[in-house]
């Protein structure tokens, strides 16, 4: 439903109005700098455009500061010019939803805002309420939560609208939680919830909430992100991972581009790269569009580069995946060949994320470790931070600082 209130046009004086144009477009403009606005980035791959990413982490040099935090979350930080965005889950049933907005400088809380759930809570006990991540067009932010709610703020914490979808799709939902983190594509927020019950992607006009369209998607379980990427010049996709398969639609109208039937991963999201898609099957398989065909070219696939929970990254002429027993292993993007792998301590339900040649890795208990993985002899941990809590989120990074979140805290870590 829309929700009207004094920050609709109707109920503003000129004045208000050219502000929030004013507001509206600066936030365009901070879109376009070091913002890490979605789940895994900029590009959604995991990558940053940024070179000066802390190489070295020592506590306590690197924690430039902590905030707390009052619930659950396994969704990652975004970051939009000078503020860093959060969500949580709180309370016995985790009914209390929390969207944060914290100053990047220091760490001050700038607002919170508070709502109801609508919808199922129940979780599996390692995921959460807020495990789906944030994403913002640089004016907006949108939060979708398990309990299959969809908020949108503007950056001052305003509500715009507010969607419990499970008011329009009763059996849309699950025991064990959602977690597939949405993406916005010019004026369309493209949501992926798949159940055993009822499944399906749809994309939501941003600015009122209502569905542009809806397209029905297998019953299964599925906890995998959509990502955007460009298949050929000038035409940007959606990419949609399931049990089901790998379908690409257009964000605009839902129409599919391309759709393969074969069954690939439901936790890690696949990772685009030069107009090729990378995708998990009990391997990693390299597919690209084929403009005589509606289903996609297999370039190639390695079970020696599958990941485990962690979505693949792609840099360059190089993949890298890491599996659920911290083994990260690095490919050629042309041929699937692995050049190298590196075995890392502990358990992990992180992606990697990279900056400057450098790989970052969170294990689930909370150690930083950063790799450099442009050595030609292969990977090599040039620097390790213990943060002491369980860390289930992917990081962030923007404007030189990496941000870490746990159900307790919120760091950013700098260079010491």
């Amino acid at each position: 439903m829309t929700i009207k209130s004094a920050n609709c046009p109707s109920f503003m004086t000129l004045h208000a109005l050219r502000f929030t144009l004013y507001v509206l477009c600066l936030g365009a403009a901070q879109l376009l700098a070091a913002d890490w606005p979605q789940f895994r980035g900029p590009h959604g791959n995991g990558v940053s455009d940024e070179s000066d990413a802390p190489a070295v982490l020592n506590a306590p040099k690197s924690i430039a500061w902590t905030a707390d935090l009052p619930g659950r979350g396994l969704s990652s930080p975004i970051i939009i010019g000078d503020r860093v965005f959060v969500t949580c889950s709180s309370g016995p049933q985790q009914d209390r939803l929390h969207v944060f907005c914290f100053n990047a400088s220091d760490g001050s809380k700038r607002w919170e805002r508070q709502f109801w759930a609508t919808g199922r809570t129940m979780t599996q006990t390692k995921t959460c309420v807020a495990a789906p991540t944030p994403v913002s067009d640089g004016r907006r932010i949108f939060a979708h939560f398990s309990s299959n709610d969809v908020i949108c703020l503007d950056l001052d914490g305003n509500l715009l609208w507010l969607r419990g979808l499970t008011r329009d799709y009763p059996n849309a939902s699950n025991s064990i939680g959602l977690s597939s983190s949405p993406v916005i594509v010019g004026d369309t927020l493209v949501v992926q919830v798949e159940t055993d019950a009822e499944s399906f992607v749809a994309g939501i006009d941003a600015a009122t909430g209502v569905n542009r369209w809806k397209q029905e998607r297998p019953r299964n379980r599925n906890w995998s992100s959509p990502v955007v990427f460009t298949d050929k010049p000038g035409r940007q996709v959606v990419a949609i991972q399931g049990l089901g398969g790998v379908v690409t639609l257009l964000p605009t109208t839902g129409e599919v581009v391309w759709n393969r039937t074969n069954e690939s991963a439901n936790i890690s999201s696949p990772a685009p790269g030069n107009g090729v898609l990378y995708v998990s099957c009990r391997a990693l398989v390299a597919l690209q569009g084929d403009s005589d065909s509606h289903t996609p070219r297999e370039l190639w696939r390695n079970h020696l580069l599958a990941p485990g929970t962690a979505s693949p990254i792609v840099m360059g002429d190089h993949v890298f995946t890491l599996n659920g027993g911290g083994k990260l292993c690095c490919g050629k993007t042309a041929t699937g060949d692995r050049l190298w792998q590196l075995q890392l301590k502990g358990a992990f339900s992180s992606s990697p994320i990279m900056a400057g040649g450098k790989l970052y890795t969170v294990s689930e208990k909370g150690v930083v470790r950063v790799v450099d993985v442009i050595k030609p002899e292969g990977g090599q941990v040039i620097s390790e931070l213990d943060l002491g809590q369980t860390i289930l989120c992917t990081p962030a990074i923007a404007n030189g600082a990496l941000y870490i979140r746990s159900d307790a805290k919120l760091w950013k870590l700098v260079k010491p």
